[in-house]
């Protein structure tokens, strides 16, 4: 299972989606922007257990924002959405309002449909992207990718029945390991965030559950077969929650 991948960007894309078709039960395929989605959607194709999702990446929000009208459509088209959030982070601040336009746009949108799950990007913007969650209750449910908020933040995300999303990259810090040892853990699902995430120096592949699991069962002090059993079965509900099961 991975709950977040951008599989169209590997650079031998067609052959990593063959071999997550072969490996995976489960693989999303979450887009930066809508007229990626439709590309990726045309040369890759669709497969049972592949789900290619449109978003709207906030880092190249403000690159296309004319797109935006086109994700509001190919929503009402599809169960789930992403990548879609706000980056706080100061490379990206001058671009917040564009990033809160759209953002906000789509959650509203997705409340609009009665619910879609959302894979939500939350770089140092965790507190306005749950003000924005709360404002639209109906929006469906959210997944924040690679979460690397505050202790408080983490609270109050558990709080608004938020799921998380987490990978090996993740445990790279020891910030990012702190983090993943007071996740929920029944709301605890795999992501690779490849090819973007990377160990060793390679991009994390989508069947990379296992190692996850790993390093999750070391941050719970648990035994891996005790972790991995956590992933599978959160997976599974929430891809029930996502009526994709």
């Amino acid at each position: 299972m991975d709950f977040h991948c951008h599989l169209d960007l590997y650079p031998n894309a067609r052959e990593v989606y063959k071999e997550a078709c072969r490996r995976n039960a489960f693989t999303w395929l979450v887009t930066t922007s809508p007229k990626a989605f439709e590309a990726t959607s045309r040369i890759l194709g669709s497969s049972s257990n592949v789900l290619i999702t449109p978003g709207l990446h906030p880092e190249i929000a403000h690159e296309r924002f004319g797109e935006l009208d086109l994700l509001l459509k190919q929503i009402a088209t599809v169960r789930a959405v992403g990548e879609v959030g706000l980056d706080g982070s100061s490379r990206f601040r001058a671009t917040y309002e564009v990033q809160h336009k759209v953002f906000s746009a789509v959650v509203a949108r997705c409340e609009e449909l009665g619910g879609r799950t959302l894979s939500i990007h939350s770089r140092q913007a965790v507190t306005y992207v749950l003000a924005e969650l709360s404002m639209h209750p109906r929006f469906g449910t959210a997944v924040l990718h690679w979460f690397s908020g505050t202790a408080a933040e983490l609270k109050a995300a558990d709080a608004q029945g938020c799921w998380f999303s987490v990978g090996p990259a993740m445990f790279n810090s020891k910030s990012g390991r702190a983090l993943a040892a007071r996740l929920p853990r029944d709301r605890v699902v795999p992501e690779s965030d490849g090819p973007f995430a990377q160990l060793g120096g390679k991009p994390i592949m989508p069947w990379s559950m296992p190692e996850t699991a790993r390093y999750l069962a070391e941050a719970w002090s648990v035994p891996i077969d005790n972790a991995m059993h956590v992933l599978e079965n959160n997976s599974l509900r929430l891809l029930d929650l996502m009526q994709l099961s």
